[in-house]
């Protein structure tokens, strides 16, 4: 299918078809499987003349210092042909001066407590950040659906919240995390491994997994999980772990002992200089 390209607000307005309904994907670029899982899911919400857009931004705002925001792939190029095989009609994709025209905005999307901890802890002011830019591009791409991967969890809950507590009038649809076939989620970073530090990485995906299929309470799945990271920090190269935590997914506080339900088990660590993160969802205490 032809996708066009949109580099300003006035030019995505032009491109929207009077009364189709609309879904967007929110991406920072370098697309991959995962993305186009996504791409795929928003198609399949929308009726046959709907509208799929597809944003391309590496978004300034939720990077912090030290972080990897100037050598963030950007391969726009490959990122059009990729969304438009997976079905985006429009790929939106602004400028910084398009999207903050004064420098770093002065009103921003808080995430308050709920963004404090795990992602939020290790990486101050990113949810902030995070949540602004989906905010002003909610109000840009003006959708009835807006996909987000499974495999940013914090994030997930986050965007629900915000668009809940705000009042946005759109839907948020949940994708769950694409997998290469040795388990390690997909995502942009993982082109900065190496084939040793890859290896060491798919203890993220391992010790999630021993949680999971563990019998027991939130003591012995964390315990499962540990197993196999600490085994990981000792292997050459050596994984660092950020946090590994068992969480409530409405409001991302930690379950405790009698917790019963859905949860999330969500580890962060480092491999070389590549920061990657992974979860599961598990049932806990009988739930379905």
């Amino acid at each position: 299918m032809t996708t066009s390209l949109a580099r300003t607000a006035d030019e995505l307005r032009n491109l929207y078809a009077p009364g189709a309904d609309r879904a967007v994907v929110m991406t920072m670029g370098a697309l991959h499987e995962g993305h186009a899982a996504n791409i795929r899911a928003a198609r399949a919400r929308l009726s046959p003349l709907g509208q799929l857009v597809v944003t391309v931004y590496v978004n300034p705002l939720q990077f912090g210092p030290g972080e990897d925001f100037d050598r963030y792939p950007r391969t726009l190029e490959a990122d059009l042909a990729l969304a438009g095989r997976a079905g985006a009609d429009i790929v939106f994709a602004p400028s910084d001066a398009e999207m903050y025209p004064d420098g770093r905005p002065r009103v921003t999307v808080t995430a308050g407590p709920m963004g404090a901890g795990y992602e939020g802890a290790s990486r101050p002011g990113h949810f902030d950040g995070m949540l602004t830019v989906v905010a002003k591009l909610l109000h840009l791409t003006r959708p009835d659906y807006a996909t987000f991967g499974e495999k940013d969890a914090q994030q997930l809950a986050l965007v629900r919240r915000m668009v809940r507590d705000l009042d946005f009038p759109v839907e948020i649809v949940p994708v769950p995390t694409l997998r290469d076939e040795d388990g390690l989620a997909r995502s942009s970073r993982n082109r900065y491994l190496s084939p040793a530090e890859r290896t060491t990485a798919l203890a993220l995906s391992r010790a999630l997994f021993a949680a999971r299929d563990t019998p027991g309470g939130p003591d012995e799945r964390r315990a499962a999980a540990r197993t196999v990271l600490d085994a990981a920090a000792a292997a050459d190269p050596p994984l660092a772990l950020d946090y590994l935590a068992l969480v409530d997914p409405a409001g991302f506080t930690e379950a405790g002992a009698g917790f019963t339900g859905e949860a999330v088990m969500a580890v962060a660590a480092r491999v070389g200089t590549t920061r990657l993160i992974d979860n599961v969802r598990i049932a806990l205490g009988g739930a379905a």
